[in-house]
């Protein structure tokens, strides 16, 4: 019998403005040191921005295509086999996409040296409803390794 408990997976209540749980879960991602009030202003005014620059009427969508554009399918997970160890390609459960792209999103946005945390989300929100920058390089990256080691995928578990 297993001693380990199944981890409780806790509801998001939605942000305030678009009565999103994704825009809250993004909220709290870009939130640090438990400074909220913050991260909203800074997301709420980047997809202000966001929006103006794809001459979307509609934020949250736009929001919602540029993080569908940046999930990755499927990435590769070392498995050690003998001696050797494997890159296994395999497929990823649909809420660990999002968590990764907004993850990517996040950190291109904040390695834009230069511009403020809104700007440089702004930016990566754009180029990602674009399919075109960093985070979508990422996955594309992610992809072509899972392509590359799809010889190993009988080694999934």
């Amino acid at each position: 019998m297993s001693r380990r408990r199944r981890a409780v997976k806790r509801e998001i209540d939605p942000d305030p403005v678009y009565k999103s749980t994704l825009l809250a879960k993004f909220i709290n991602k870009v939130m640090e040191c438990g400074k909220k009030s913050i991260a909203r202003r800074i997301i709420y005014n980047a997809l202000e921005k966001f929006a103006q620059k794809v001459k979307s009427d509609n934020p949250l969508e736009a929001f919602e295509q540029a993080l569908e554009n940046a999930k990755p399918a499927l990435e590769v997970k070392s498995r050690r086999i003998g001696g050797a160890t494997y890159q296994v390609p395999i497929e990823i459960p649909q809420n660990r996409r999002i968590s990764m792209a907004m993850r990517w999103i996040i950190a291109f946005s904040r390695a834009k040296t230069g511009r403020s945390m809104e700007d440089g989300l702004a930016i990566e929100l754009v180029d990602c409803f674009n399919n075109q920058g960093s985070t979508i390089k990422k996955k594309d990256d992610t992809h072509r390794m899972a392509e590359a080691n799809k010889a190993f995928a009988h080694y999934k578990w």
